[in-house]
Parts: C-alpha cells; structure tokens; sequence
C-alpha cells in the first residue's frame, strides 16, 4: 500500500495501477485474508479512513465516468461505514480503474473470502472416497478451475500426475480462489493411483469422448475420476485402468468441444448429484 500524499508524484498511468494494486490488498485485508507482508499498517490512520482516502482520489480520476464517479463519493459519504460498504467502495473503485486502463478483470482475479462464521472458517465437508485423477493438465488455469470444482462440489483429494502443472503456479493458485489450501492434493502416478484403488476397493472410470451419455451413467458412490489433458485427452494407460467404464457429455455444436474445466464442473454436478440421490451425505 502507498500513502496518498506520494501518489501525486507518480505519472497518470502509474498512478492507475498502484491504486488497483492498493484496492485488491485492501480488498483481501477487509476479508481478513491479507497476503503475507500486505496486512494494513498505517497505524496513524483508521484503516476506513484511508480506504476513504484512496476511493476519493479514484472518484477525481479523468477518465472515471460521471455516474461511477457519484457513485464512488456517495459510497464515502455513507454512515455507518462499515466493513460491507468498505468493501463495496474498493471493488467498485477497483474495477473502475481496471476499465479505464483497458484491463478487465478475469475471474482468477476477484478478491474472494473464504467461508466464514463468526470469524472462523468453517470445516470443509466432502463425500468421503470421492476423488479425481487429473493427468498431465497443461493449463495453470485449468488446474485450478478443477480445484476450485472440487472443493466446490464434495471431492474428499485431487490428485495430480507427475507431469501435471504444479498447482501451486500463481495462475493456478489465483483460478483455484484458495482451494488449493482447501481440499490438498497428491502427485501420484497411474501405477500408484491402481495401488491406491486396490487397497480401498474403489472404482476408476473416466471423463472422455466415445462413452456412456452423462444422462445415463450409473456414477458411482465412492471412486475415482479420470480426467486428461486439453489436447490430448486421458492416455491409453490411464484409460486401461479405468474398468468401470466412460463417461461422456452429449454436445450438439458443431465444434463438439469443452474446455477441461468446465467438462469437469458438469461431470461433478452430476456425480455428486448422484451420490445424494443414493442418500449419502457430506461428511
């Protein structure tokens, strides 16, 4: 973060970008969920009261249109201010400056909080034995697409081939929003992953092209998803060991084709969909 009074000595452009760059760590402090090094420290200044500040000297920027600009001096003006409102400013603040310069915000880059309850987080709940096997998954973002899918939808661990994308690539870390830390994950190879399924007696299907309708899949309770990379898909040793079958997804278009991470998110509603049909429960 920056005290006001030196962003007067920066350029327009540079200006722009340190304040964006304030209002995401100002952003995440307001969640409580602060990087390392970025947690408020203005012991001088309520942090409000700099929040203030700062949204007053965006409202004053050139190229904020009129309405965003009353919008912005209103939110500061607002009593109580509190910490929902505090919030609201920074976001719309930090958007507004997103758009005048020309960079809109993808969505590994919303400023999410984690679940919480008086002040804690809460424990993550999950079906228990259910898994997903990503393999060599080139993508960062992909990647943390499928975590933040799997956290979101009940997978008790993802586990990851040897050559899939380290999770733990900013890219990754930012589309998976936490989950990460979350739901955990394992490098694992096919050979482990068969160990692995042995000894708790579960099954493996997969995720590709040429199988059974998701319509009429019979999911299993407990198992292990197989999913592959974008380009290539599951490889023919992975797909020799998923002996409870194929799961596909019907398509009507004429480029019949998915990205890895969203093929994922509907296959995970359906099984876990499923899995509460046959009266199991989160644990």
């Amino acid at each position: 973060m920056i005290e006001p009074g030196k962003l007067n000595t920066l350029s327009s452009g540079q200006k722009r970008r340190k304040l964006a760059l304030t209002l995401g760590s100002l952003e995440r402090n307001i969640a409580g969920i602060a990087d390392a090094g970025e947690e408020y420290s203005f012991a001088s200044l309520p942090r409000s009261e700099y929040t203030k500040k700062i949204v007053q000297i965006v409202s004053e920027d050139s190229l904020i249109p009129n309405e965003m600009r009353e919008k912005l001096r209103s939110l500061c003006r607002a009593e109580p201010f509190d910490a929902e409102t505090e919030k609201r400013a920074c976001n719309l603040a930090r958007n507004a400056l997103l758009a005048a310069l020309g960079t809109f915000p993808a969505e590994w880059d919303l400023v999410i909080s984690p679940h919480k309850k008086k002040g804690t987080v809460l424990e993550r709940q999950f079906f228990q034995d259910l898994f997903v096997y990503a393999e060599d998954i080139r993508s960062p973002f992909n990647v943390g697409s499928i975590f933040r899918t799997a956290e979101a939808m009940g997978a008790e661990r993802v586990f990851l081939s040897p050559f899939c994308t380290d999770p733990l690539h900013p890219k990754a870390v930012r589309s998976a929003m936490g989950c990460i830390k979350t739901i955990g994950f394992e490098k694992k190879s096919i050979e482990e992953l068969t160990l692995f399924s042995k000894e708790k007696n579960l099954p493996i299907f997969a995720l590709e092209t040429g199988g059974s309708s998701i319509l009429e899949f019979d999911f299993p309770v407990r198992g292990i998803c197989l999913i592959g990379s974008e380009e290539l898909g599951l490889s023919p040793e992975a797909l020799k060991i998923a002996t409870y079958g194929t799961v596909s997804i019907p398509m009507t278009g004429l480029k019949a084709s998915l990205n890895v991470g969203v093929a994922f998110g509907i296959l995970m509603q359906k099984w876990s969909e499923s899995i509460l049909k046959n009266g199991e429960k989160a644990i």
